[in-house]
């Protein structure tokens, strides 16, 4: 280990050459309830930092079966706690729920993971499928979160391609009808 940082009474932080291992992480807990003389209850558990994965569930209504209402954050935070496979997950944030498109019943559930450095509890969970009512949702890896979608074709916000009413692709610079990579042979 390398250098021990206090940042104030209750907090911590140890910086370390390699990633520390389980023992590594026993033996920097019982250092410190030693050395700061409190009972073991006081001292939080110790954890490794953790990034942020982003998966997308596919297959979920947007329409609930029996109401016909609109699925909301508590109808997704009900289906994630209730599904074993989510059960030593724990979320960044709060899952946001998008429409396919402006015709289709179906939505698209985008949720951020707190995940261990190699990426496993990610990887245990894409390509998992499970039931919401009679419909079978899957689980897919994804970038960040896309927020509003912006379409390529034609750079609006809000759409897909499906709802797209533009013949051919728009130029990102001078919003004419030619892909973005031919605008100097067009202008």
């Amino acid at each position: 280990m390398s250098d021990f940082i206090c940042v104030n009474s209750k907090d911590i932080i140890i910086v370390t050459n390699n990633i520390a291992s389980s023992l590594d992480l026993q033996a920097i807990e019982k250092y410190i309830k030693n050395a700061t003389c409190s009972e073991s209850d006081q001292v939080q558990s110790l954890r490794l930092p953790q990034l942020k994965s982003y998966l997308k569930i596919i297959g979920v209504p947007y329409l609930l079966e029996l109401t016909n209402t609109c699925i909301m954050l508590e109808n997704i935070e009900k289906i994630l706690k209730s599904n074993h496979i989510f059960n030593n997950i724990v979320l960044a944030s709060k899952p946001k729920i998008i429409k396919v498109s402006l015709k289709s019943d179906m939505a698209i559930i985008w949720i951020d993971i707190w995940n261990a450095q190699s990426g496993s509890k990610a990887k245990s969970l894409i390509n998992q499928r499970f039931n919401v009512g009679s419909f079978i949702a899957t689980i897919c890896g994804a970038n960040m979160n896309p927020g509003v979608p912006q379409y390529k074709n034609c750079w609006k916000w809000g759409h897909s391609a499906g709802v797209c009413r533009i013949q051919g692709a728009k130029c990102v610079k001078c919003n004419s009808l030619h892909q973005t990579t031919h605008h100097r042979e067009f202008v």
